[in-house]
């Protein structure tokens, strides 16, 4: 397509271009789809969702994160 006096390519092969560019250098696309929290039965539903959280469960999901966290740091361990 010629616009403007210069060649543009089109959307879509810019895109195709850019993932292939993206590809070379080790990337890969994802695409997500998540609940819109701006809507009110989505804001309701994690409300609900959040009413029926146990402590005692939640309290030893954190103490396992907290634990496996030691190997976020890169050599190995997160310094304390």
């Amino acid at each position: 397509m010629i616009q403007g006096g210069f060649e543009v390519t089109a959307p879509a092969e810019r895109m195709k271009m850019m993932r292939d560019r993206r590809r070379v250098m080790g990337f890969r696309e994802v695409r997500l789809t998540l609940p819109d929290a701006r809507s009110p039965s989505v804001r309701q539903r994690v409300a609900t969702e959040v009413g029926r959280l146990r402590r005692a469960c939640e309290d030893e999901a954190l103490s396992w994160i907290e634990a496996v966290s030691e190997f976020d740091e890169s050599g190995g361990f997160a310094k304390k």
